[in-house]
């Protein structure tokens, strides 16, 4: 079978690859559809991995199932995570899913940018998803996204009349502001430094966007919160900066929320002090759960979550190399999707 094998980020090639043999409790699935996430952007990230196949937002068919499978067909549509809690040990069993080990530990085979990708078993029982038919394979590639952002909204806790800030203004970011509205925010200020995002996020439900490199975000927070700050500040861009702007522009009380991880030896200095008295939370949200995807696909499927127009550019497999080049260097992009 054909697959993107990542070497680096400018170093993706297409090769021939066995297709995964399944055990009896398995299946194989043709993938349809997959997403490129911000995280395979982040070479630092992989580099010690390397070579290998990326991709963990994928939608396909089932192509062959194991004897012992009972709640899927061959033909069936599916979403698949591409981790999976073991739902038993103390992380679980407080609700930390994405702490496991077993979450940590499993994964499709090779990946999502491949003809076809090994479903293990305990993917299948936990976090494999049936698509509904009115449902397309390029929507169903939003279901991890969106998943990771709902597990953010709520562990930030967003509720009616909060005011939102996002820095970061990307298909990650835009998903923050288009949920943000579905859970009662009544103010959503969207940041960037490219005005192309802005518009997006304007589009999807942005009351008031900022670019920070022509206007003073501080500034413009205070104004629209009567100088008190935002309720819930999502950091969805990888920078020490935005971090450091994002603790600056939340109320006392309020919750700054991790959502993108900076490269290795990159520290943020906070005061103690200062943390002790504003009493500001600060909140890291790292992947998603079995709870959320549910969730997700049922906010994409009923149109609830409109996310029209978030795909921007699509490739077919062969063209992987050019699709990271587009995710990684056009301004003009937010997601970008791998078809097959």
């Amino acid at each position: 079978m054909k697959a993107a094998v990542y070497y680096s980020q400018k170093d993706i090639r297409i090769e021939d690859l066995p297709t995964p043999n399944i055990s009896n409790n398995e299946a194989l699935v043709e993938m349809k559809a997959c997403g490129i996430c911000g995280s395979d952007m982040m070479e630092w990230y992989l580099k010690n991995r390397a070579p290998l196949v990326l991709g963990h937002e994928p939608a396909g068919v089932i192509a062959k199932k194991g004897s012992k499978i009972k709640d899927f067909d061959v033909g069936d549509k599916v979403f698949v995570h591409h981790h999976v809690a073991c739902l038993k040990c103390h992380y679980c069993l407080n609700g930390d899913y994405t702490l496991c080990e077993q979450f940590h530990n499993t994964h499709i085979e090779p990946g999502g940018f491949a003809e076809y990708f090994k479903v293990p078993a305990p993917n299948l029982q936990i976090d494999t998803l049936k698509i509904p038919e009115n449902l397309t394979f390029e929507e169903a590639t939003l279901i991890e996204p969106v998943a990771c952002c709902l597990r953010a909204i709520n562990k930030c806790g967003v509720h009616a009349g909060d005011t939102i800030a996002v820095i970061g203004s990307g298909a990650i970011g835009i998903i923050h502001v288009t949920l943000a509205k579905i859970f009662g925010a009544t103010k959503i200020i969207s940041s960037d430094i490219v005005d192309y995002r802005l518009t997006a996020a304007k589009k999807f439900g942005a009351d008031v966007t900022v670019n920070p490199e022509k206007e003073d975000l501080k500034e413009i927070v205070k104004a629209e919160t009567d100088g008190l700050g935002v309720d819930v500040a999502f950091v969805t861009a990888p920078s020490l900066e935005a971090y450091k702007v994002g603790l600056n522009i939340c109320r006392k009380g309020g919750t700054l929320c991790v959502f993108a991880p900076t490269q290795p030896g990159e520290n943020l200095q906070i005061s103690p002090k200062e943390l002790f008295f504003s009493e500001v939370q600060i909140i890291p949200s790292y992947s998603t759960s079995h709870v959320e995807t549910r969730l997700a696909l049922e906010l994409i499927n009923s149109k609830r979550l409109k996310l029209d127009g978030l795909i921007t550019h699509r490739f077919r497999l062969e063209e992987t190399a050019e699709a990271f080049k587009t995710a990684s260097e056009n301004k003009e992009s937010l997601k970008v999707i791998i078809l097959n």
